[in-house]
């Protein structure tokens, strides 16, 4: 895992709307550090640094930047009290899906 990711998540998941504009802009220049694309295993540790809400837009750099890693981060359906950004990556894998080619 390459040090700038290693960085984000030691830090943990993203802060909500409520945190100080320092840690928002730590974790925003933190994110902005990480060039794409992400491998396999850099996407699976990046998906549990999901906050509780967008955090003021950083959630879906977040988000893309997981998606641009080699294949769907989460393959099964999160459980029923997974975090929302998990059911975002699941349900944009699964329905922004090319369809397959017969």
């Amino acid at each position: 895992m390459r040090p700038e990711v290693q960085a984000f998540v030691e830090t943990g998941p993203l802060p909500d709307w409520d945190a100080r504009e320092e840690e928002i802009d730590l974790r925003t220049r933190q994110l902005a550090a990480i060039p794409g694309p992400v491998t396999a295993e850099e996407a699976e540790a990046l998906v549990a640094c999901f906050g509780p809400d967008d955090c003021y837009g950083v959630a879906w750099t977040l988000l893309h930047l997981i998606e641009t890693g080699p294949n769907p981060a989460l393959t099964t359906q999160p459980d029923p009290d997974a975090n929302e950004w998990h059911y975002r990556l699941y349900n944009r894998s699964v329905f922004d899906a090319p369809a397959p080619t017969t």
